[in-house]
């Protein structure tokens, strides 16, 4: 409950009024079935001595009118403009409802969406897509109808219990406790009610999330399944989650069917039972024939009612099962808790002493020992095998990762002492799969600065050897690329997002494997353009291309999470090690080829 309420605390008039209306709304009404024995009982029965529960100002005012087809029709119409302010009171609490249903869902949607932008690259990289968007959609939708309308509704239910036995009592003691049989029996059937509804629905929340997360792989991957023709591998997969997800859903179908089945039975049963009781009374003139209508009304105002408590237990149940999912995202500690303070000027000096890193599933580390020192205006490339630890560096200077040993220090100022943000302003991370958002190409490049000129947009395309494509589309740079990119290739892709980050004019930037996708030309080309752009540029290069590491001026070779070597090419290709062994394989042909390319470019100059 508490983990519910947290979300309605912010608005105490809103949930006041909505509570008040609540409770007028079956208070009123417990006068209408009155409005109705006034008529049986006075005007047609004739009995004056009966007494009706109506305000005396509104009995003298009926009892004006002696003729019976003018009282009834008085009455009627006083009845009706009765109901027209019960009109408008349901008007009003069905809209505050509303209102307060879409503030709450709002405040959870904001809440729960700022507080996943704010949660660690860790988390992210471990994180199920489909049960993520799932918590912040349905489980937050769950939430708000109960907070919205179910939770109201027991207010609703003690205010019609309390104004119908009142009533009811007023009409006959022991009709009104002939009435009140079945609400313990609805009472405890609602009990075992909720208890089977909230194990059912995280069933079928954990059934749904995995069948969500089936369905947004294969729309992701759609031409990976396409490339393998695995279109009848992916439907089984799915008919086999959505066929778990029937088959629960149903489960609870069956549940509820028998819940409201029984409950409905035991209600008409009581109906009969009130029925024959209010006959009999009426025999030995203990009630009136007035009082046998009224009495009919009135049963629902206390049956009906505990059946509805079992609607809201059972959404109390769902609700607290979204509740406990929206809630364990909130709870993990967002990146920013451990964040430094420092804002300092990043020219781009980068100093790593004795740095290790591990993850926390593990006690093995990825980095043990590392040193090496990058000068400011120096490009720098880091090779090594898979898993040597070289995209970890990437992420670790971004402050994606944070070291578990040793220090880095950014110009002199230790890494971890400066504010994350600040240093992803400072440095940029291109990745090899860059994320392109389904916008024009110009929006693209200028995604992390919209008020960026157009002129310096094509300066930073030209730079990344991208204009002269974008040139040749139809719409230029209003081009619209598809979802992630995939309307372009996967070199245009990594161009674009060399550009998006060039366009910023940050000191150090950080190209982890983005220019995989590109041909060796144009690697070259971009290389040549950067440097003569920005000169003061620090560049640190992660790649497996060895034409690409060679034109560095320092190379650092990583193995098994250590540095193994560091120097520039003519020193490593004359080093027995990794990289003389990679450069043997590679570098025969691609430096025959390199050698075309750099004539073809100083022809071009």
């Amino acid at each position: 409950m508490k983990k519910l309420f947290r979300w309605v605390k912010s608005y105490p008039l809103l949930i006041v009024f909505i509570l008040v209306l609540t409770v007028l709304a079956p208070f009123t009404y417990s006068y209408v079935p009155q409005f109705i024995k006034y008529i049986v009982d006075i005007i047609f029965e004739r009995d004056v001595t009966n007494t009706v529960n109506l305000p005396d100002f509104i009995i003298h005012f009926f009892r004006t009118f002696s003729e019976p087809i003018l009282a009834v029709t008085v009455v009627g119409v006083t009845l009706m403009l009765y109901q027209l302010v019960r009109v408008n009171i349901l008007f009003l609490n069905g809209y505050t409802k509303g209102i307060f249903a879409e503030k709450i869902a709002y405040d959870m949607r904001t809440k729960l969406f700022n507080h996943i932008q704010n949660l660690s690259f860790s988390y992210h990289s471990n994180a199920d897509t489909g049960d993520v968007i799932q918590r912040c959609t349905s489980d937050i939708d769950t939430i708000k109808s109960f907070m919205s309308a179910q939770l109201p509704q027991f207010f609703y239910i003690i205010a019609a219990l309390t104004s119908g036995i009142m009533q009811m009592a007023h009409i006959n003691m022991t009709l009104m406790l002939i009435t009140l049989i079945v609400l313990p029996i609805n009472l405890v059937g609602s009990l075992f009610y909720f208890h089977y509804v909230k194990r059912k629905f995280e069933e079928i929340e954990e059934v749904e999330a995995s069948m969500t997360t089936v369905l947004q792989e294969n729309v992701n991957g759609v031409r990976v399944v396409k490339a393998f023709a695995k279109e009848n591998y992916e439907i089984n997969k799915f008919d086999k989650q959505s066929t778990k997800y029937a088959s629960q859903s149903t489960k609870l179908n069956n549940a509820m069917a028998l819940y409201w089945g029984l409950s409905d039975g035991i209600i008409m049963l009581q109906y009969g039972v009130t029925m024959i009781a209010a006959v009999i009374f009426a025999q030995t003139g203990a009630i009136s024939v007035g009082d046998i209508m009224a009495s009919l009304l009135y049963v629902s105002m206390l049956v009906y009612p505990i059946r509805g408590l079992g609607r809201i237990i059972g959404d109390f149940g769902k609700a607290v099962v979204s509740a406990n999912r929206v809630d364990e995202i909130l709870q993990i500690p967002d990146e920013y808790e451990n964040d430094g303070i420092l804002q300092p000027d990043i020219i781009g000096k980068i100093e790593f002493n004795d740095v290790s890193f591990k993850f926390d599933d593990t006690d093995k580390h990825l980095l043990d020992g590392v040193n090496f020192t990058i000068e400011p205006g120096e490009t720098v490339a880091i090779i090594g095998k898979t898993g040597s630890g070289k995209s970890t560096i990437a992420n670790i200077l971004v402050r994606m990762l944070d070291y578990t040993k040793g220090s880095i220090k950014i110009d002199g100022v230790e890494l971890k002492s400066i504010s994350k943000k600040w240093v992803r302003k400072n440095i940029g991370i291109i990745l090899q799969d860059p994320f392109l958002y389904t916008k024009s190409i110009l929006d693209n490049i200028r995604i992390a600065n919209q008020i960026i000129s157009d002129e310096k947009v094509y300066v930073a395309a030209k730079t990344a050897a991208i204009h002269d494509d974008i040139s040749g589309f139809k719409e230029g740079y209003k081009t619209l690329v598809g979802e992630k990119g995939v309307t372009l290739s996967g070199g245009q892709k990594q161009r674009v997002a060399i550009a998006r980050m060039l366009v910023l004019e940050k000191p150090v930037l950080i190209f982890d494997d983005s220019l995989s996708a590109v041909d060796t030309k144009t690697d070259v080309n971009i290389r040549n353009a950067l440097k003569k752009t920005n000169k003061s540029l620090t560049s640190i290069i992660i790649t497996h291309r060895i034409t690409t590491a060679r034109e560095a001026d320092k190379i650092i070779v990583l193995e098994g999470g250590r540095v193994s070597a560091i120097g520039n090419h003519q020193t490593l290709s004359h080093q027995e090690g990794l990289y003389r062994s990679l450069w043997e394989i590679q570098g025969a042909l691609e430096e025959e080829f390199l050698n075309l390319v750099q004539e073809e470019v100083k022809v071009y100059e």
